[in-house]
C-alpha cells in the first residue's frame, strides 16, 4: 500500500492530466453499463424512478435479442450496416493517406494549410444541415440535379424514391464529411517520418512517386493497421444522422439506408421498446469487441509490432 502510494505522488503531475478524460469515461462509460441489464428485462416504468424501474421489471432473458432478429428487415439492416462500414473504412483509408501525402507534397505551404482547412470543415457540419443541402440539391421540382436534367431535356428524377442512386450517395457524404479529419491525422504522421531518409532518397536518384512508395507508405504503415483495426469496432454501428437526416426518413429507400441504428430509433420511437433499443446497443458492443480482438489477433499473427495491444 506504501508503494502505491509512493506511485501515486511521484506521478501525480501526469495522473492530475489524465484525471479529466479518466472521470469523462467513468462517468459516461462505466457507469452507464449498468443498463445494459435492461436487455434481459421487460423495461416498464414505475413511480419510483429509473432504479426501481430496473430492478421491478420482469427478466425475459434472450426475447429482446429475439426480437430483433426475428424480424424480416433483419438481414436488410446487418446487410446495410456491414457493407457501408466497409466501403467507407477501405475508402475512406485510401483517401485520407491519398490527401494526406498530396498535402505534404504541395511545395506552398499556405495554400496546403487553406486546403487543409476547406477539407476540414466538414467535419464539424452537422448531418442536419447537410440534409438540407444534399435536399437543395436532389428536390424534385427545384433541386439542383433536375434543374439540369430538364435544361438537357431529360425527365426529373424524384431522388427520393429511387433505391439505385441512394448507395452512391451515402458513400459520397461520409467519405466527403470524414476524409479531412482522417487526413489531418496522417499528415501528422508524415510531418514526423525523419527528414534524413527522403535526403538519402533523392541522393540516390529517388523520384517522388519512389519516396511515397518505399519511405513514406511504410512509414505510415503501423498507424493505418491500428486505425483500421480500431475502425473494425464499429463495424456494427453507423453514423445515425447519415442514414436517417440525410435521406430524410423516407420510407421508399428503407431498402437501402435501413441500418441497425436506425431501426432501433424507429423501433424505440414508435413501440417504446427501451429492452429492445438496450439488447441492439449490447449486441453492436459485444461484436464490436469481438471483432477488435480477432483483427489484433491476426495482425499480431503476421506482424507483431503493429498489433494494438
Amino acid at each position: 500500500m506504501l508503494g502505491i502510494l509512493k506511485s501515486l505522488m511521484k506521478n501525480r503531475a501526469f495522473l492530475l492530466l489524465v484525471l479529466p478524460g479518466a472521470a469523462w469515461f467513468i462517468i459516461f462509460a462505466y457507469l452507464p453499463m449498468f443498463g445494459t441489464i435492461i436487455a434481459f428485462k421487460d423495461f416498464r416504468i414505475h413511480p419510483g424512478g429509473f432504479f426501481e424501474s430496473v430492478f421491478k421489471s420482469d427478466w425475459v432473458g434472450f426475447k429482446n435479442f429475439e426480437f430483433l432478429f426475428s424480424t424480416n428487415d433483419a438481414y436488410i439492416i446487418t446487410r446495410n450496416t456491414i457493407l457501408y462500414n466497409v466501403g467507407l473504412i477501405i475508402l475512406g483509408l485510401v483517401l485520407a493517406v491519398t490527401l494526406a501525402i498530396i498535402m505534404n507534397e504541395l511545395l506552398n505551404k499556405r495554400l496546403a494549410k487553406f486546403y487543409q482547412t476547406a477539407m476540414f470543415m466538414p467535419y464539424f457540419l452537422s448531418w442536419v444541415i447537410i440534409s438540407y443541402f444534399v435536399f437543395s440539391f436532389l428536390n424534385v421540382e427545384k433541386g439542383v440535379f433536375n434543374q439540369i436534367l430538364v435544361f438537357f431535356g431529360a425527365d426529373p428524377v424524384s431522388w427520393y424514391s429511387e433505391t439505385k442512386f441512394w448507395p452512391y450517395f451515402i458513400i459520397f457524404l461520409g467519405l466527403w464529411k470524414n476524409a479531412g479529419y482522417g487526413s489531418v491525422v496522417y499528415l501528422a504522421a508524415i510531418a514526423g517520418i525523419d527528414r534524413s531518409y527522403y535526403e538519402a532518397a533523392m541522393i540516390d536518384g529517388a523520384t517522388k512517386w519512389n519516396q511515397i512508395k518505399f519511405i513514406t507508405l511504410p512509414m505510415l504503415r503501423p498507424l493505418m493497421i491500428i486505425l483500421t483495426v480500431l475502425a473494425l469496432g464499429g463495424i456494427f454501428r453507423s453514423d445515425f444522422g447519415l442514414f436517417y437526416q440525410v435521406p430524410r426518413d423516407s420510407g421508399a429507400l428503407y431498402p437501402v439506408t435501413n441500418v441497425i441504428d436506425t431501426f432501433v430509433y424507429r423501433g424505440l420511437t414508435i413501440m417504446g421498446d427501451t429492452g429492445m433499443s438496450t439488447a441492439t446497443g449490447l449486441y453492436q458492443s459485444v461484436v464490436g469487441l469481438i471483432l477488435v480482438l480477432l483483427a489484433n489477433y491476426a495482425v499480431r499473427k503476421i506482424e507483431k509490432d503493429y498489433a494494438v495491444f
